[in-house]
């Protein structure tokens, strides 16, 4: 019997990840994919970056916070619910993987796919950067268990250069999410809030001294919460940095979301209405 790591459709993690996540709102799981297995998962993405399959309306966009580029020149290349628009994708081993890891990490919990996104930051980008945000921030408050198991996938090795992802340990036990507002880049000209879909919180001089970075390999994964507070720095190589994102929450609040029509599409008309939830809260 596997004690840990891959374990068939399974990847069975230790007490240790679970305590980890627990704690800190966040993380590393190694080698969760194989090579080959990784090629399952590659190929599809990189018709998005072709532009070969392309998200409707606002489903594909610069998550770096500007409005005035055309895909070929977005710095964070944001696909939004691969999986919708090329059904291929459903079914892979990343997502039966990664189910195992969700209900483990979440004690059994009834969890189900919520969302998928790809995210792509272009070579030698110095605004390619992912601003710090709680991803609860985004997301409608609902009356259910908001558990969630967030799954970052590194189609790239991750690294401090080419922008991974960083984290603010323990912020998931904050008793309130922290005030987000829209991100707003000098040079974008937009004429309103929701012509932008990215969302930033602030960090003072003591979060920022409690900040870690967090380098993966291609295949390795980390797992965050709906809570901590994460975003990812600017790519400053010469290579592009890929990563590919799914996301669990409970059966319960992904059916609530969906009956209410939010499905972490771009292009739901209920995306800001939860967003301004939040923020008549703090």
């Amino acid at each position: 019997m596997t004690t840990h790591g891959r374990d068939g459709d399974a990847y069975v993690v230790t007490p240790a990840q679970i305590e980890a996540f627990e704690r800190d709102g966040y993380v590393h799981i190694p080698g969760v994919l194989s090579e080959s297995e990784m090629l399952e998962i590659e190929e599809p993405v990189m018709k998005f970056l072709r532009g070969e399959v392309n998200p409707d309306g606002k489903d594909l966009c610069d998550m770096s916070g500007a409005t005035d580029r055309t895909p070929d020149e977005y710095t964070v290349f944001n696909a939004m619910l691969p999986r919708r628009y090329y059904p291929p994708m459903q079914g892979n081993i990343y997502e039966r993987r990664t189910h195992s890891i969700a209900t483990q990490l979440q004690r059994g919990k009834q969890m189900k796919i919520d969302y998928d996104q790809l995210l792509a930051k272009r070579p030698r980008a110095p605004d390619s950067v992912f601003a710090w945000h709680q991803d609860s921030a985004y997301w409608p408050p609902l009356a259910f268990d908001p558990a969630t198991c967030t799954c970052w996938l590194a189609i790239d090795d991750s690294t401090v250069h080419n922008g991974c992802m960083r984290f603010l340990p323990g912020s998931n036990r904050e008793a309130e999410i922290r005030k987000h507002a829209p991100v707003k880049l000098a040079s974008a000209g937009r004429a309103d809030d929701e012509s932008s879909h990215a969302l930033c919180t602030e960090l003072n001089d003591a979060d920022e001294k409690n900040v870690k970075r967090v380098e993966i390999k291609r295949g390795d994964i980390t797992v965050h919460d709906q809570r901590v507070v994460h975003g990812s720095g600017p790519n400053e190589s010469d290579g592009w940095r890929r990563a590919y994102v799914l996301a669990f929450r409970t059966a319960e609040m992904v059916d609530e979301e969906r009956r209410l029509g939010f499905s972490h599409s771009h292009n739901d008309t209920f995306n800001w209405d939860a967003f301004h939830a939040w923020q008549d809260k703090a």
